[in-house]
């Protein structure tokens, strides 16, 4: 009957496809069960309704990303290079996704904001969740930085929010000029916010 944990894996996988490529409203529950190959009443077994589906793809997409970004933000390098090596990392998976369906997708939770968050609250209440998790990681990496001297800002969490807009706002325009190049940008906007030169790992490779 389709009623497995694979079947589920499937609907979840399809449905992150068909939202990057066409947006949530759009989709319909019988489409998403075609794309994934698994019979309509799959669906209801495992999702109450497609707002449920929604958040469960916002979920599986955040663990897989937090896997990520943490990767990259604890990993052993100077704090302003991680930074960079994050910046570095959106703008290669944007250039992978174009070339494999030839549009930038842009990020799944910043699509999701626009289209969504005044549609329905557990949505966008979630999607809140998601973004202060992202400042506080990245926050945690600047006040390291500030603790070395290497940036200026008097407040590591609004400085950190400052960062997580800038790179949420370079992938909407990447997105809407289908340009990843764009994201190139990242890092010298980066440094302007928090008031840093380069990390001593990038002069000494340069």
């Amino acid at each position: 009957m389709g009623r497995t944990s694979d079947a589920r894996d499937k609907i979840l996988a399809a449905a992150q496809e068909l939202i990057e490529q066409r947006g949530y409203s759009a989709l319909g529950v019988a489409e998403i069960c075609k794309a994934a190959g698994v019979p309509k009443g799959s669906f209801y077994y495992f999702f109450e309704s497609k707002e449920s589906l929604a958040l469960a793809v916002i979920d599986e997409h955040w663990t897989g990303q937090k896997k990520a970004w943490a990767a990259v933000l604890g990993a052993d390098a100077e704090p302003l290079a991680r930074l960079r090596r994050l910046f570095e990392e959106t703008e290669a998976a944007q250039r992978a996704g174009q070339q494999t369906c030839g549009t930038v997708s842009g990020c799944l939770f910043g699509n999701l904001t626009l289209e969504m968050s005044n549609q329905t609250e557990a949505v966008r209440n979630r999607l809140q969740e998601i973004f202060e998790e992202q400042v506080a990681m990245v926050a945690g990496v600047v006040a390291e930085a500030r603790e070395r001297g290497e940036v200026t800002v008097a407040d590591t969490a609004q400085a950190a929010r400052a960062v997580v807009a800038q790179l949420e706002g370079q992938v909407l325009f990447a997105k809407l000029y289908n340009a990843p190049e764009r994201l190139g940008l990242l890092w010298a906007n980066c440094r302007a916010l928090l008031g840093a030169d380069e990390p001593r790992e990038a002069l000494a490779g340069a």
